[in-house]
């Protein structure tokens, strides 16, 4: 009986230690409405092959410390990015036509988040909203 219990005991242990050891990887919380995903490249992050490296900084704005950027790739389309920023706060991209948009949270350990890429590519138009605890604090003029 006590050989089970210490074979039970140490395998907890070892199972705990594991979990210590995990290195903690924040996960963003990204989320969508509107008709966003109806175009080419929504959906995806800018890190997509065929898109990464083609955004460049077109705008940036700042509200209570925090900056708010917008990008755009005349290939891929735009996204929003939101640094030095505390939980609570999202970064949106929104696409004029249609109502469709993107967000993504700050999540815990990091100070910054990025949308998923907005097409507004083919004459539509698109810009940057910072918002936190539901309170849209700057915004990007349309694109």
């Amino acid at each position: 009986m006590q050989r089970r219990l210490l074979k039970t005991t140490l395998a907890a242990a070892g199972a705990a230690l594991a979990v210590v050891l995990t290195p903690f990887t924040a996960q963003a919380a990204s989320y969508s409405g509107g008709n966003y995903g109806a175009y080419a490249y929504e959906g995806s992050y800018p890190t997509i092959s065929g898109c990464s490296g083609t955004f460049a900084q077109k705008h940036a704005a700042s509200a209570s410390g925090i900056t708010l950027k917008y990008f755009y790739s005349s290939r891929c389309g735009s996204f929003a990015r939101i640094e030095n920023a505390p939980q609570g706060c999202v970064a949106v991209a929104q696409r004029a036509d249609g109502g469709g948009w993107v967000s993504e949270s700050v999540d815990p350990g990091i100070n910054y988040a990025y949308t998923k890429i907005a097409n507004n590519l083919n004459g539509r138009l698109s810009r940057a909203i910072l918002s936190c605890n539901g309170h849209d604090l700057a915004w990007t003029p349309w694109y």
